[in-house]
C-alpha cells in the first residue's frame, strides 16, 4: 500500500505534468507560432522557388504561407465539427 509521502509524490508529478501539457497545448494554439510557420513557410519555399529559378520567386512564395494560414484557422472549426459529430467515446 502507497504511504501518503508517494502519494503526495505522485499528485506533485501529475500537476507538474500537467503543467507542462498545458504550456504545449497554449504554444500550440499561440498565434506567435503560427507567425512563426508562416515566416519559414514562406522562407523555404521562396529559397526553393529561386533555387530552381521560378521567374517572382518571392512573389510565388505567398501562396503556400497563406494557404497554410488558412489551414490553420480552419483546423479548430473542424476539430469542433469532428468533436461533436464524428468522435465517439466509449
Amino acid at each position: 500500500m502507497a504511504t501518503i509521502e508517494d502519494l503526495k509524490k505522485e499528485i506533485d508529478q501529475i500537476k507538474t505534468r500537467n503543467a507542462r501539457v498545458e504550456i504545449d497545448k497554449t504554444w500550440e494554439t499561440s498565434l506567435t507560432r503560427r507567425l512563426l510557420l508562416i515566416t519559414f513557410t514562406y522562407l523555404a519555399i521562396g529559397l526553393y522557388l529561386k533555387a530552381i529559378a521560378v521567374p517572382n520567386p518571392w512573389l510565388n512564395a505567398i501562396v503556400p504561407a497563406v494557404g497554410f494560414l488558412l489551414s490553420t484557422l480552419t483546423l479548430p472549426f473542424f476539430k469542433d465539427f469532428w468533436q461533436k459529430h464524428i468522435y465517439k467515446h466509449n
